[in-house]
């Protein structure tokens, strides 16, 4: 933290903030992906080649931002769809979670203001449920409003990954437990998500950290690639908003999914690698692989930051 020191105490407490977001994360990922293999069969690998990613580069992962780029549209608004079926809360908070869903899908911009006062309705939430109540309400969810809206183009880059040996997460402000349930739904190796606090398995209604977006997205990646003896210059990171500017800067492999217009500038000067799966456009770029064409509540919290966001 000495580093630090040039901060005003507001910056450093909001720097502190994603560390600690990030980190707790990257801790829950792991935890959990370890859990899996200790319970499941190692998923076989093909014999496919990609130009990329490298086949068998141990020191490679890729990183997926989740709304709009893995996923059409908020994962928690859907989230909130099953929920508000389920009685969690009121019609007129179901209105409100709809509006935010159609700021996060036309404005393509965050207010702060809007995004706090979600995050404490959506704590209010999940605070007293048992954290296996929700993963088990999130796997039916998933059936219900999410499946269909997985875009095959971006679900053909993860999988390239995975056939070449790697390792692909999900990094969202969704909650960990949401997000765990998607990435293994997908087949994915794990997810980095918002952390909500538990004790004894019941939500106190407070977050670890902050919401995992923007910078602490970064310090997540980041601090998961430590743990997991990753070269990030070796790296691919994927996402459709300029907020995750910090994420896709870490690796060597930045690649721009269904960009707002911020994200599509700033990868356009940098030569990153685009795609738009909305219209179908083609890279504008460098080309991007092959197969691309190929066809908790933990965080309950980032209902609102997701909903507003024009990230995940």
């Amino acid at each position: 933290m000495a580093a630090l020191g040039w901060l005003t105490p507001r910056r450093r407490a909001a720097t502190a903030r994603s560390v600690l977001a990030g980190e707790a994360s990257a801790e829950a990922a792991r935890k959990s992906t370890q859990e899996a293999l200790d319970t499941q069969d190692s998923p076989e690998v093909s014999d496919r080649e990609p130009q990329f990613p490298v086949h068998g580069d141990a020191l490679a992962a890729a990183f997926f931002d989740l709304d709009n780029t893995v996923m059409q549209g908020a994962a928690l608004f859907h989230f909130g769809r099953g929920l508000y079926k389920r009685k969690f809360f009121e019609t007129r908070d179901l209105a409100r979670f709809a509006w935010q869903q159609a700021w996060f899908r036309l404005a393509g911009v965050e207010d702060p203001e809007h995004m706090q006062e979600a995050r404490d309705s959506a704590l209010s939430i999940v605070q007293g449920h048992r954290v296996s109540e929700l993963m088990s309400i999130g796997e039916e969810i998933y059936d219900e409003y999410m499946a269909e809206r997985i875009w095959p183009g971006t679900r053909a880059l993860a999988q390239a990954h995975l056939d070449a040996g790697q390792k692909v997460w999900l990094v969202t402000a969704a909650p960990v437990e949401i997000a765990q349930v998607i990435a293994r739904r997908l087949g994915l190796t794990g997810a980095l998500g918002t952390v909500a606090e538990s004790v004894d398995g019941v939500y106190t209604g407070k977050l670890v950290g902050e919401p995992l977006h923007g910078p602490a997205k970064a310090e997540a990646v980041r601090a998961l690639a430590a743990a997991e003896d990753l070269d990030l210059s070796r790296c691919a990171a994927y996402s459709d908003s300029h907020n995750d500017i910090p994420m896709l800067s870490l690796v060597g492999h930045p690649y721009a999914i269904n960009p707002d217009a911020k994200l599509r500038k700033h990868a356009r000067g940098l030569d990153w690698r685009l795609r738009d799966y909305r219209t179908g456009r083609k890279a504008a770029k460098v080309g991007i692989p092959a197969a691309a064409g190929v066809g908790a509540v933990a965080g309950g919290t980032a209902a609102a930051i997701a909903l507003h966001r024009r990230r995940r």
